[in-house]
């Protein structure tokens, strides 16, 4: 994720709340979409596509807000 941005979120870990937030939302979404596509956890296909979605939106977020860090 974001790869062009690898040595920004480095240093923004820990040090900025506001990005922790983001980050960390997106990771969780990342996992719990994986744990439902590979059966480890049942939701119905509506469920993970409202969470697919929700993840790109951060994903969006995140990278407007590294964007705007990168300046």
């Amino acid at each position: 994720m974001l790869r062009e941005h690898r040595e920004l979120i480095s240093k923004l870990k820990g040090n900025d709340a506001h990005f922790d937030k983001l980050f960390e939302a997106h990771n969780e979404l990342d996992h719990k979409i994986k744990d439902a596509e590979e059966g480890r956890i049942h939701l119905d296909d509506l469920e993970v596509s409202k969470m697919k979605k929700e993840k790109l939106r951060l994903k969006d977020e995140l990278n407007e807000y590294l964007t705007s860090k990168s300046k």
